[in-house]
């Protein structure tokens, strides 16, 4: 496995404790699960750019 997909796999666990803490405390409940949803969309979203922007060299193809 590739260190971009460890590291993709690391946030996604991440997110994961938060939104269970966020569930604990009762606030996804008043939040809504539209606003949740589109809040977990977001955070992947900036998981996959950081994983990708720190996955090593890049290289041209020609």
């Amino acid at each position: 496995m590739k260190w971009t997909g460890i590291y993709l796999v690391g946030y996604v666990i991440l997110m994961g404790g938060v939104l269970a803490a966020l569930w604990q405390l009762d606030v996804l409940a008043t939040v809504g699960t539209v606003w949740t949803a589109i809040g977990v969309i977001i955070a992947i979203g900036i998981g996959i750019m950081l994983a990708v922007s720190s996955s090593g060299t890049k290289e041209n193809v020609k």
